[in-house]
């Protein structure tokens, strides 16, 4: 009896091992450069304050994450071929133009923390940037979605710096803990700003199209969907945990001496004199890590949702040949993307802005295609919402649409 219960759970164990990925994957490549620097504004600014807000944004996360893997496992399509075949093209075609222009200057995002996060070590962003790209595009380009996969949960162990970083400054864990758990807010028009756009930050359009499609090319089965529910829990867990460490290494260290922060690389510098030059050497390699992963992932995201959308071939284990507007929609974003950053004097603070404004308006609508697709039995059978997921998705649907009425419309209120 006790051997078939080792048995049962090294199944299951194998069972979780074979379908974990594409949860984690996406929801880390969220910490990606813009992440970091929103993050480690939250801290620098704010202290502890918004820690009870990242716990909760946690389990926003978690339920909107594991919508898009059911429908990616229960249906085998992608999100945006639910979309434009339950919606219609003029709605996708919104969709897609509006995804394509905030995926674009992400994507721009990454590569300029690729070049910020190596210019702490001395490289030359003429150097770190084209080469960069040419290998982003080498890995996508000659492996398929497992190796590709692979790599993509090999350089997430990167991000394990900023964990060390945050124990390295020395917080209060008492008053860390205490605000985890018990929440402060402020009608500051900083604090409700910062806190839209950690929420911004941590839930975005192109996770959903990313997530849902990159659960069709793995094939996981439905009877396996209860393991895939694991690995998106795991992914919002995990990136939300960096995320924590983000704040209170910035919070322990440049809130408590009064500097202020614009960028990621400026916090990895700024660490140095009060946590010591390994906390910065540390930050600044997992500001690298992420913009590498955010600059394979968005790309990715992008060639996705576009080509299912309009019915083109896509997939990592199609060839270029095979899959010609897939990949190239992925070439395009590499090699523009990167070439921006070796322009002189690019804005890239109101292009990361722009990005995210964007994201605002798109995901409620994104959020609500979702909902309905998931609750529409001819699509889901059993697995449409209950009605406690529905009340927990419904809220956070609505929470979200709030605060992002309150960014479009602050910069009125300030006039």
């Amino acid at each position: 009896m006790a051997q078939t219960t080792r048995k049962s759970r090294l199944k299951n164990i194998l069972l979780i091992l074979s379908v974990i990925g594409p949860g984690l994957v996406t929801a880390t490549a969220d910490n990606d450069a813009s992440g970091i620097a929103t993050y480690a504004m939250v801290g620098s600014m704010f202290g502890y304050k918004m820690l009870w807000g990242l716990f909760l944004i946690t389990i926003s996360l978690a339920v909107i994450q594991e919508m898009a893997a059911r429908m990616g496992v229960v249906t085998g399509k992608g999100l945006s071929d639910l979309i434009r075949e339950n919606f219609g093209v003029k709605m996708t075609f919104f969709a897609m133009v509006t995804l394509l222009i905030a995926n674009f200057t992400t994507t721009v995002g990454e590569f300029a923390g690729i070049a910020a996060s190596l210019e702490i070590f001395g490289v030359s962003k003429y150097i770190s940037v084209p080469l960069t790209a040419v290998f982003v595009w080498y890995i996508i380009n000659k492996g398929s979605y497992r190796k590709t996969e692979k790599f993509f949960l090999t350089l997430m162990v990167i991000y394990i710096s900023y964990i060390v970083s945050g124990f390295l400054a020395k917080p209060d864990w008492k008053e860390v803990f205490k605000n985890t758990f018990v929440p402060s807010f402020s009608f500051e028009p900083n604090f409700v700003l910062i806190f839209i756009a950690m929420i911004g930050t941590t839930i975005t359009p192109w996770m959903q199209f990313y997530l849902q499609s990159s659960v069709v090319d793995k094939g996981v089965d439905v009877k396996n969907l209860k393991y895939q529910r694991w690995d998106v829990f795991l992914g919002a867990f995990w990136t939300d945990f960096i995320a924590f460490f983000i704040v209170v290494a910035t919070a322990a260290t440049l809130y408590k001496h009064g500097i202020s922060i614009e960028t990621a690389e400026d916090a990895a510098r700024a660490l140095e004199p009060f946590a010591g030059k390994y906390a910065s050497g540390l930050f600044a390699i997992g500001l690298f890590g992420a913009s590498l992963l955010g600059a394979f992932i968005l790309p990715l995201s992008t060639a996705y949702a576009i080509t299912e959308a309009f019915g083109f071939e896509n997939g990592l284990d199609k060839k270029f040949r095979e899959a010609p507007a897939f990949y190239g929609i992925i070439l395009f974003f590499i090699v523009i993307g990167a070439g921006i950053i070796l322009l002189p004097n690019i804005p890239l603070i109101k292009l990361m802005i722009v990005a995210q404004e964007i994201n605002g308006i798109l995901l409620p609508i994104i959020l609500i295609y979702m909902l309905k697709l998931t609750n529409n039995k001819e699509i889901m059978g059993e697995y449409v919402n209950s009605k406690t997921f529905n009340i927990v998705a419904w809220v956070t649907v609505v929470f979200i649409i709030i605060l992002t009425l309150i960014l479009l419309i602050q910069p009125f209120l300030n006039i």
